[in-house]
């Protein structure tokens, strides 16, 4: 196989395994911000780019806030939010369409080109993360090198998107759901204390809930950590008065 061939194979096989490494991260469990570093990674390596990341969007606030991001640049990292319409990835996020850029040193839209200028970046492609048409995030590729982001390459980023904005839904979906479950057992731990706090102490269980924030701010504890050593300590005097 000459040798143009064989590099375009391996080119595409490697692109290939990408789209399934970030697929089979749909239903992975993992938790959120590992899952985003992992979508950084895999896209980088894939679109071969200096930098890659992941911003998702406030609804409250509506802005694009970065999430995840392998560069080690302090000013990148702390680059501040951008607004939904604004700079490149706003537009991106509030169009659901992807832009691409051969220079965003010198492109107006992009709105962090001192940035730019002292990381070497140079192109970008943003591409938005959507599930079902309502956008997410975005997701973004630079390059250090003045480079034109073929149809190719942008349909490759688009669907690792696609598969990474379901793969974030999930996740958020399942911390949602881990949060209400843990939200319920304290409320259960908290009202088990509240009766044993109000019927040894002998007051009204309206004063032992308050006897139990007291403890929780005085303490610097949550009110579940305060409640568990209410029931902890009736358990012990429990087992004493059977032994």
């Amino acid at each position: 196989m000459p040798k143009n061939k064989t590099g375009n194979y391996e080119i595409y096989t490697k692109q290939i395994e990408g789209l399934a490494k970030v697929a089979s991260l749909i239903n992975s469990g993992l938790y959120l911000e590992e899952l985003l570093r992992l979508i950084v990674q895999v896209t980088a390596e894939i679109m071969n780019s200096k930098i890659s990341s992941l911003m998702l969007l406030d609804p409250d606030k509506k802005e694009l806030v970065v999430r995840a991001t392998q560069s080690i640049s302090e000013a990148y990292n702390k680059k501040s939010n951008i607004k939904l319409g604004e700079g490149i990835a706003g537009m991106v996020a509030r169009d659901n369409k992807p832009i691409s850029v051969p220079d965003i040193k010198s492109d107006e839209r992009y709105l962090n080109r001192d940035i730019a200028r002292k990381e070497g970046l140079c192109s970008l492609a943003c591409v938005p993360l959507a599930v079902k048409r309502r956008v997410i995030g975005v997701l973004n590729c630079y390059t250090s090198k003045r480079h034109i982001f073929s149809k190719h390459e942008l349909g490759l980023l688009s669907a690792l998107a696609n598969q990474a904005a379901i793969a974030i839904e999930n996740a958020e979906l399942d911390l949602r759901a881990r949060s209400a479950e843990e939200a319920l057992t304290t409320r259960k731990l908290v009202e088990r204390a509240k009766d044993i706090l109000s019927q040894e102490a002998n007051i009204l269980p309206s004063q032992a809930y308050r006897l139990i924030q007291k403890q929780s701010m005085d303490s610097r504890k949550s009110m579940r950590e305060v409640a568990e050593a209410i029931i902890l300590a009736r358990d012990i005097k429990g087992k004493k008065a059977d032994a």
